[in-house]
């Protein structure tokens, strides 16, 4: 910090801070800018009474920079950490800086009459943080958690996955990867770090003491954590308080957004942003946290998060503040969820705009209801009525054209439930609403990605757990550490499909319905069309059943009555079991899927399988203190939709081609082990000889028949003999 420089008043001018980026107002709103720009500074310290000053121009209006003088330099410290860059509304941004930053610069007095060129200094090459992705195979990177040791990974198959990078206590918890796969994150007590590269140097550091929980935006320009513990500012003279990002505003925060292009925080929040009124174990715990605490538009643009009961506050990005200034009002609005794709015709003058969803109970006589609404414009574009409603559950489609709301309803006595699934069809006019009914209970629902088919899972018992939402990441659908869904229950699994003739979409119509299984968890490719059903849990009693479906069967097409026009061939391929399942994962492709059975899980025998997507076991490996299977995401194709097309028209010729690369690959590695066989002989032969020489120098010159080498000429052949141990014959009677 420069040296204090007093004026002739003694006023301290390292206390002072100049704001550029100011609105220009007349006079008659200099009075109402000077409150915004006061209360909002007032957060980084105490203003002087005297402190605020704002030039005006001769034509009546301000010349658009403020002076602000705090009581000490360290508050003026805060409001050039915390305050600069700060977005004050869509059309202005404020720049801070110290008043006597002027020094950096030089006085008038002491400029140079000659211009001269600052030294170039010298090109850094930075490593790119998307190689990965250059590999001509396509071959995945995948990261395993063993005890203390953390690798990254690629995959081989069948073979061991080949060690890019393995390092001990690389984290504290757990590891996570972003959604775009640019980064892997480890978390620690002093807060996360973000880890990438070739070599995964650390990228990024994030300060925030007793961090658990952490969550990106879908585009990984922002990182929202959670903490337990409160902010609490470090003294002023800690040696450690010039890397501590926060300032008295954030005290007593515990949820902070960050952007992750600068490593600082954008804002915090309070604790019970995200909490539910449940509380945890024991009579006095904390209460359980709702995570993530708040959900993103498809494009990073909006985050939002929901006060049950009363509101939903919409805050835009970067300067996070609230949508036009005001909450979204919903008299008992329970919960929400953003479309995940902006969807077009949605908004004014049929402009693609962001839909929310959400619902809200019977209140006062008056129904439940689910609103559909247009983001930013607030719009209503639809709503529906419903009536004896216990629970509602929003699934939206990945592209947002179609949203399912799983409506869990009382009969007529109260005594007992039954399920409606209300698809609402946002690409078509109107949106017109389908309604599906059950008389069971569903427990977990799926939609194909990018497709109209969907899977369920249903119970006529009383339904455990739910089993693992599918796609959800480690961070965000359940807490690192706690364990899986309970025990087994009977089940029905049901698969449905869009009807299709002509071109024109019909009714979801059921293909089939597989009756009395343990699964409760739907996984589906990130390609579609294969959809792995389990049943995961922990706990002792899961059988950890696999069953690996094909709904576009490239065989002989099965009739199913009252389903003749919907586009499937469903069959299930092959079934597999992994004991005490706790976690699955398909990889970024769609060709391999792991099953993995994880000590945080309260498996007992833990370790890790890979699958190839029909059902065939590829690896096995028990591990003991295993605890994490982690596959690399992989962004969004370059391709264009077309290029997309050509390529799967000509999949079968691509396909000829992969086939002669795996067999020339497999004749490779047998190769290998062939050259590794005759290596290990011929050193075998060397060290024997080397035998021989010792004890025929011992034995003056005698060495026993037993112990000399045959010929160099004799040839060495292996033989494999099968040999009949007993046999035995039964008769069996007609």
């Amino acid at each position: 910090m420069p040296a204090r420089i007093e004026d002739t008043a003694g006023t301290i001018l390292d206390t002072v801070v100049v704001v550029d980026g100011a609105p220009i107002v007349t006079e008659k709103k200099v009075d109402a800018l000077t409150k915004v720009l006061k209360k909002l500074f007032s957060e980084a310290g105490r203003v002087r009474d005297d402190g605020f000053y704002m030039p005006m121009g001769p034509d009546g209006k301000s010349k658009g920079y403020v002076f602000i003088g705090f009581e000490t330099p360290e508050q003026a410290d805060n409001a050039v950490r915390g305050l600069n860059n700060k977005r004050l509304d869509n059309k202005h941004t404020l720049l801070v800086n110290k008043f006597t930053d002027i020094e950096k610069f030089g006085d008038d007095d002491e400029e140079e009459e000659e211009y001269i060129a600052p030294p170039e200094e010298p090109y850094i090459e930075q490593e790119y943080l998307r190689s990965w992705l250059k590999e001509p195979n396509a071959v995945d990177q995948l990261v395993l958690y063993k005890g203390e040791s953390v690798g990254v990974f690629w995959n081989r198959k069948s073979e061991a996955p080949e060690g890019i990078v393995n390092r001990s206590n690389w984290t504290e918890t757990y590891v996570a990867w972003s959604p775009l796969g640019t980064f892997l994150c480890s978390v620690h007590h002093q807060g996360v770090q973000l880890w990438g590269g070739d070599e995964f140097g650390r990228k990024s550091r994030f300060v925030h003491p007793g961090v658990q929980l952490l969550d990106f935006s879908p585009c990984e320009n922002y990182l929202v954590t959670w903490s337990p513990e409160p902010i609490q500012l470090i003294p002023e003279n800690s040696p450690m308080r010039a890397a501590f990002p926060f300032t008295a505003s954030d005290e007593g925060k515990q949820i902070v957004v960050w952007s992750v292009k600068t490593g600082m925080p954008v804002r915090t929040f309070s604790s019970s942003v995200g909490q539910d009124n449940e509380r945890g174990p024991g009579p006095q715990g904390p209460k359980k946290i709702s995570w993530p605490a708040f959900k993103w538009s498809s494009d990073d643009k909006y985050l939002a998060r929901v006060v049950p009961g009363q509101q939903i506050f919409v805050y835009e990005t970067p300067g996070m503040g609230l949508l036009d200034k005001k909450s979204i009002k919903i008299d008992g609005v329970v919960d929400f969820e953003f479309s995940p794709a902006v969807i077009k015709g949605t908004g004014k003058k049929d402009e693609p705009e962001h839909v929310i969803s959400y619902w809200t109970p019977e209140i006062n006589n008056q129904s439940a209801r689910v609103t559909l609404m247009t983001i930013p414009s607030k719009e209503v574009i639809r709503t529906r009525n419903l009536f004896n409603v216990a629970e509602c559950r929003l699934h939206w489609q990945d592209k947002g054209a179609f949203l399912c709301v799983k409506v869990v309803r009382f009969t007529k006595t109260k005594k007992s439930t039954f399920t409606n699934l209300e698809f609402f069809r946002l690409t078509e006019k109107n949106i017109p609403i389908e309604v599906v009914e059950l008389k069971d209970t569903v427990i977990n629902f799926a939609w194909e990605p990018a497709g109209d088919r969907l899977v369920i899972i249903s119970t006529s018992d009383s339904p455990a757990a739910p089993g693992a939402p599918p796609g959800a990441r480690p961070t965000a659908a359940k807490i690192p550490g706690m364990p899986g869904p309970g025990g087994p229950v009977k089940t029905s699994v049901s698969f449905y499909g869009l009807e299709r003739s002509k071109g024109v979409n019909g009714q979801f119509r059921q293909i089939t319905t597989v009756e009395r299984k343990s699964s409760n968890s739907i996984f589906w490719s990130p390609k579609g069309r294969v959809v792995v059903v389990a049943a995961v849990g922990g706990t002792s009693n899961n059988t950890g059943e696999l069953d690996f479906w094909d709904f576009d069967f490239e065989g002989e097409k099965k009739e199913v009555p009252g389903a003749e026009d919907v586009p499937a061939n469903l069959t299930l391929m092959a079934s597999g079991q992994h004991y005490q399942l706790t976690d699955i994962e398909w990889d970024p492709t769609g060709r391999y899927i792991a099953t993995s059975s994880s000590m945080w899980g309260r498996a007992m025998e833990t370790g890790y399988r890979i699958w190839d997507l029909k059902g065939q076991l590829l690896r096995e490996e028990h591990v003991e203190r295993f605890k994490q299977f982690l596959w690399r995401p992989r962004p969004p194709t370059l391709l264009t939709k077309d290029q997309q097309r050509e390529v799967r028209k000509n999949l079968r010729e691509y396909s000829k081609v992969f086939d002669q690369e795996d067999i020339a690959e497999e004749s490779q590695a047998s190769k290998e082990l062939i050259a590794q066989r005759l290596r290990l002989l011929e050193e075998w032969r060397a060290w024997r000889k080397a035998v021989e020489g010792e004890l025929e120098e011992e034995r003056g010159g005698i060495v026993p028949l037993a112990f000399k080498s045959g010929d160099d000429d004799d040839e060495i052949i292996e033989e494999i003999v099968e040999e009949v141990i007993s046999e035995k014959e039964e008769e069996i009677e007609d």
